[in-house]
Order: C-alpha cells, then sequence, then structure tokens
C-alpha cells in the first residue's frame, strides 16, 4: 500500500534534506508532517502525525522509520505534562498517542513536532545554525543574521518542555519561519512540505552566508611552526605506524573497531594555534558528542617527532584522559545514574597526521569521525563571529548518562560473534577464501580481502557489503613489501588487525621425477614462505594492539596423508603444518593463538581445482574430472562432499569465541580419512 500523500512528501523531503551534509549530519535531526487519514475504526477522520522515529537517518528514512501518532491524544499529554522535573515521563505516555502499531518508537523529539503549530516540521543539526547555536553571543548573532524571522530559544535538554519552548516561540511570533536552538541546532516549520524545506534551506544557508561574509580569516589562529601536515605519503605511512598503538588506547574497556581521516579540514585545525584550546571545551551539540564523549585525545608533539616518543606519549596521555573522564563522572553522577560506558577516548588527533575515530563497528567509527569534523566546522564558524561556547560540561553529562539515551541502548540486538574483530584472509578472492570472508563478515568482523586478483578481491569486499564491511587489497604473499603495504591498509580501513587466515595457495600434482626445481620453489615460496611472511606481520600488528588475536593456517589432509605424485605440494602443507606448533609455542605469551585448519577433496568452488589441479589429480586417479568431488567423497568414512563452506565453518569454529583456550590445534575438514588422522 502507498503512503499517505504527506507521509510521501514528508519520505521525499526528508531524503533531500538528508542527502546534504551541509544540513543535518547522519541520523541527525528530524522532520514531520500532518494529516487527515481515515479512523478504520469509526470510519471517520483522524489527524495524525507522521514523524521519525527513534535512531533513524533522515537521508535514508522509508515509512518503516516512521511514528504514527493521534495529533489529538499528543495535545492531550499538555494537560497531563507534570513539569520540567519529570519529562522523561512523557516519553512512555507516545506510546498511548500512537495510530494502530504506531511504526517505528518515537523519539524524545515528538513533542517539538507535535505541540508546533505547524503542519510540517523540520529540527536539523547543520554546522551553521549550530555555529550560531554554540557562540558565546549566540542569540544576538541570530537577530543580526535572521531579524525576527528567526527567534532564538535558549539552551534546553531535549524533550517535553523544550517542546512547549517551542511552541510559544512560534505563538508569540507568527512572523518567523523558524529558530535557533542554543547549543543545539535549529528547527524550521512550514503551511507544506516544500515550505517547511525551503525555510530550512533558508535559515541554513543564509548562516553560512552570514558566517562567510561576517568571520574573521583565520579563526583557529597561525600555523604553528612544525604543525603542519606531513606530504599524503608520509602522514599515511605514520598513521599506519600509530594505529595499533592508537587502537590499543581506544580498546582498553572493550575493543573497537577504528576508522582513519586525513581530511583538509582535520589537518588544518590540527596545524593552528588554536587546537589545544578548542579541543579542551570539548563537542558541541548533543548529536555529537554522544557519539565522540565530551572531548577528544590530541597528541601534543609535532609530527616530526620520532614514532617510539611519540607512542609512550599517547600512552601517558591515555593514562590522564582516563582519569580525567572518571573524573567527570565522578563530578555529575547521581545515585540513579547509569553506570560508567568506559573512559576511552573515541577520537584521537595526531597533528601532521590526521584523526582516529572508533566505534562498536566501521559505520560508528566513520560516523563518529563525520561527527567530529562536524564539530570543527561548528568551532570555525562560531570563532570566526565570536567565541565558541559549547553548553556546559554537567548538561553534557546529563545527556551522556541520560536513562533514555542508557534505554535506547540496552535495546540495541546483541553484537554478533565476531564484532569488533577485523580479518585479513589471503586468497579471499575465491573458492575457500572467499567463503571464509563470507562468513567472517557474517558473524560481523570487519575483512580485509586479499589477492593477487585485484578484480576478484573487489568484486568479493564489493558483494560483502563495502568499505564498512570489506576492502580489497592486492598482494603477491612472495612479496615482503607488498604483505606490508595490505596490513597497513588494513589498519587504515579498520584500525587494526586481530584475526588472519593464510588461505593462498597454488597446487602443481606432478611425480617426483617431473617435478621441478621451479616446481618447489613456486609451491613453497606461495604458501610455506607466504604463510611465514604474513604471519611475522600480523604478529607485528597484534602485538602492538596487546588486544591478543588469531592466526589459522588452512593447511591440508596432504600435510600428514602421504599421497602419490604430490612432493611438492604435500610438503609445503607439512611446512604450513609445522608452523602452526611452533608458533602457537611463540606467541601464546601474547594471547596470539595460532591453529590449522585442514581440508580435502574440495572441488566446488575451489580456484586451485578450476585452475589445473583437478585436471591433474583426474588423471593420477584415472577418473573424468568432473567426478572428481565424487571419488573424494566416496573414499572418506562419512561419504560426503567436502565444500569451501564447510571449511569456513572450521575458521569460525576456531575464532568464534568459544575455543578460548584452542592454540597449536589441527581441524580436520575431510569427511573422514582414516590415513590423515591426527596423532
Amino acid at each position: 500500500m502507498a503512503p499517505h500523500p504527506e507521509a510521501a512528501a514528508l519520505l521525499a523531503r526528508s531524503h533531500r534534506l538528508g542527502a546534504d551534509p551541509r544540513n543535518t549530519n547522519y541520523a541527525g535531526g528530524n522532520a514531520s508532517a500532518k494529516g487527515t487519514d481515515t479512523d478504520p475504526v469509526t470510519g471517520g477522520d483522524v489527524e495524525l502525525m507522521w514523524v521519525k522515529g527513534s535512531g533513524g537517518d533522515l537521508g535514508t528514512l522509508t515509512e518503516s522509520g516512521l511514528a504514527v501518532l493521534r495529533l489529538d491524544r499528543l495535545l492531550a499529554l499538555k494537560d497531563v505534562y507534570p513539569g520540567v522535573e519529570h519529562e522523561d515521563e512523557m516519553v512512555a505516555a507516545f506510546d498511548y498517542c500512537l495510530h494502530g502499531k504506531g511504526g517505528a518508537a518515537p523519539s524524545i523529539d515528538t513533542a517539538m513536532h507535535g505541540l508546533v503549530d505547524a503542519p510540517h516540521v523540520d529540527h536539523l543539526h547543520p554546522d551553521s545554525g549550530i555555529a550560531l547555536a554554540c557562540a558565546a553571543d549566540g542569540e544576538k548573532l541570530t537577530a543580526e543574521c535572521f531579524g525576527d524571522s528567526v527567534v532564538w530559544v535558549p539552551w534546553r535538554r531535549p524533550g517535553f518542555q523544550l517542546g512547549l519552548d517551542i511552541a510559544a516561540v512560534k505563538e508569540a511570533n507568527p512572523q518567523a519561519i523558524g529558530c535557533v536552538l542554543g547549543g543545539h541546532g535549529i528547527t524550521a516549520w512550514g503551511a507544506t512540505a516544500e515550505e517547511c524545506e525551503r525555510n530550512s534551506l533558508h535559515i541554513i544557508r543564509t548562516a553560512e552566508t552570514f558566517l562567510a561574509e561576517r568571520g574573521k580569516a583565520e579563526p583557529f589562529g597561525p600555523v604553528v611552526e612544525g604543525y603542519a601536515a606531513l606530504s599524503e605519503a608520509d602522514r599515511r605511512e605514520r598513521a599506519a605506524a600509530l594505529a595499533p598503538y592508537i587502537r590499543a588506547i581506544a580498546s582498553q574497556d572493550r575493543p573497537q573497531v577504528g576508522h582513519f581521516t586525513d581530511s583538509d579540514v582535520v589537518l588544518d585545525f590540527l596545524a593552528r594555534a588554536e587546537h589545544p584550546r578548542l579541543t579542551a571545551l570539548g563537542t558541541s551539540c548533543p548529536d555529537h558528542f554522544l557519539r565522540t564523549k565530551v572531548r577528544p585525545l590530541v597528541l601534543d608533539l609535532a609530527p616530526s617527532t620520532g614514532l617510539a616518543e611519540a607512542i609512550a606519549r599517547l600512552k601517558e596521555l591515555h593514562a590522564a584522559y582516563r582519569e580525567e573522564y572518571a573524573a567527570y563522572y565522578q563530578r555529575h553522577a547521581l545515585p540513579d545514574s547509569p553506570a560508567m560506558r568506559g573512559a576511552d577516548p573515541a577520537i584521537v588527533l595526531v597533528p601532521g597526521v590526521g584523526m582516529f575515530s572508533f566505534g562498536k563497528d566501521k559505520q560508528t567509527a566513520r560516523v563518529a569521525g563525520e561527527f567530529y569534523v562536524n564539530a570543527i566546522n561548528v568551532m570555525h564558524g562560531a570563532e570566526a563571529v565570536s567565541t565558541y561556547a559549547p553548553i556546559e560540561e554537567s548538561e553534557k553529562f546529563r545527556i551522556e548518562y541520560w536513562a533514555l539515551e542508557e534505554a535506547k541502548l540496552q535495546r540495541m540486538p546483541r553484537p554478533k560473534p565476531l564484532a569488533t574483530r577485523v580479518a585479513l584472509v589471503t586468497g579471499a578472492g575465491s573458492g575457500i577464501g572467499k567463503a571464509i570472508a563470507e562468513r567472517l563478515v557474517a558473524e560481523g568482523a570487519c575483512v580485509v580481502v586479499a589477492d593477487l586478483d585485484s578484480a576478484g578481491a573487489a568484486d568479493v569486499a564489493s558483494a560483502l557489503g563495502g568499505p564498512d564491511k570489506a576492502v580489497a587489497v592486492t598482494v603477491d604473499v612472495t612479496s615482503e613489501e607488498q604483505i606490508a603495504e595490505a596490513f597497513k591498509a588494513a589498519v587504515l580501513a579498520f584500525g587494526g588487525v586481530d584475526l588472519v587466515v593464510n588461505n593462498a595457495g597454488i597446487s602443481i600434482s606432478k611425480p617426483l621425477l617431473e617435478t621441478s626445481v621451479r616446481d618447489w620453489d613456486l609451491q613453497h615460496d606461495i604458501m610455506a614462505r607466504g604463510s611465514f611472511l604474513v604471519s611475522r606481520e600480523a604478529a607485528r600488528v597484534m602485538i602492538a594492539q596487546g588486544l591478543g588475536g588469531d592466526v589459522v593456517y588452512i593447511a591440508s589432509k596432504n600435510a600428514v596423508f602421504a599421497g602419490p605424485n604430490n612432493i611438492a605440494y604435500s610438503a609445503t602443507k607439512a611446512d604450513q603444518a609445522h608452523q602452526v606448533r611452533l608458533l602457537a609455542a611463540e606467541l601464546g605469551e601474547h594471547r596470539i593463538r595460532v591453529n590449522g585448519v585442514n581440508p580435502d577433496g574440495v572441488v566446488r568452488g575451489s580456484g586451485i581445482f578450476a585452475g589445473g589441479w583437478g585436471a591433474q589429480r583426474a588423471a593420477t586417479y584415472g577418473i573424468e574430472e568432473e567426478k572428481l568431488g565424487e571419488f573424494y567423497a566416496q573414499r572418506t568414512i562419512l561419504k560426503r562432499e567436502v565444500l569451501p563452506e564447510h571449511v569456513a565453518n572450521a575458521v569460525f569454529a576456531l575464532t568464534g569465541g568459544d575455543l578460548t583456550h584452542t592454540t597449536g590445534l589441527h581441524v580436520p575438514v575431510d569427511a573422514g580419512v582414516a590415513a590423515a588422522f591426527l596423532r
């Protein structure tokens, strides 16, 4: 069924507004529409309001993301409103105003939309509007910018009382098209969806022009000598070297996924004299600091500082940050406040290099970084025309540790088993590696799809969900340099690496007398040497992170089974199998577990078999190539064919959290080959 015309107009308006980051940030703001529909019970008319529900995003809003409420019941809440001391109780009352099943859960801003006497209302968080809202003399600047068409509303925490305040402002100022909410954002209204959108954009663009024309040239002060941005190549190199240590800082309380940004906005801000003062003041509107914490951790060293000194200083700053955050919590916590959620920073700023942001998944980490860029833009605008003055620390705490916010967090689904884990899988562009990458992403991991076949790796990464889920890297595992670059790409994409699967391989099936030195060297270079190089680079990152980790070798039944015409392949698989034992013994002190999987006869979907190995093995056994999978199945105890996803299942079993005390193990995935039983 098509949505109501007013709801359809609301969705279209929301998409246009949400598509432009100048208008509002991701999942920030909300929009509403009021209209008449037929009550299915009485058959009469009923006045309804459609409004973006809790947690939705304007740019991607769908009909299912709208809360639908009866306007008469919502307005009736004014008569039972117990006062600002109890206004949180009004959120539960919204459930009694829902029309039918009501759609999405109503957000805290529902009152703002319902109580304002206008058919259409937008509440947005544009950088330009928040710059005025967070300027020390924001009320005066708002009047200078807009005259009497936009009215100043002093800071008030979002809720029922703010809705009443805005409704009163509109009633008292019939000429107004909207208001600037101190410390928060803007609200606009209109008689139609088009008029409301036009008014919202007028406020945003007028504020942008005002800030540009009235603002001073260098709001953040002059560039500090030695703090200018490094060259792109140098800052990426430096960022990759720092990333595992910074991820360790952000993950002391709970593991986090990272995101790196070296945009011009960030680099210019960190190069200038005022950035220490401004970062200490913290971020601005509620949407910002809920994502970024109240303030970032800032490295106070020039980018030319030696790496070891920078790492040591970051650790010192982290210890101080945790103490300061705990003190912030203690200063403002009440007996019924939620427990402290963690004292690690969500944003780490490194002058000359860029910004590292963190979250429970890649999207959350990326969005946190985007919000801090919004915060920089807000500081720039406020400092250009006045002085940046965000809301008081106590008010920030009330938002961050709001019971309603805590309830929202508690409603979130439980994380998947591999949530926050970053995996790198070699040979993941096809076959077994692809199946492993698919399973790891399905279980919550971020995956680096590493393969010699660039196009194949890119296709797999795209199919897995793109850069918030998976990225592709081209790597020849015989090259130390390419492996190092692959891990640099991994830590810049996701902050670090926790799980590595050595899967890349080839197979040459020949009798001893026909096996050339080149055949032997190629097999060993790719699988034995390649696995060693990948594991060595993985260990460097994992040790730096201090978060433990997993290394899994896709070895083979042939590592322990002596089959005909297979000397080079089987010998290198035996090498890999012993690497598992050696590295398990060596890396255990760092909580890095090393295990192996021994598949056999994975024909369907296998890149190795499709590349000629299948034909060679079929010839060895004197059967047709298309019968090879069936042949392998019939020689097993279970009489079942092994597929790539069965190998992926074993990788997950080893890394998914149930075998935390297991290392040095080889798991057979061969449907039962007695001659390959481990002894």
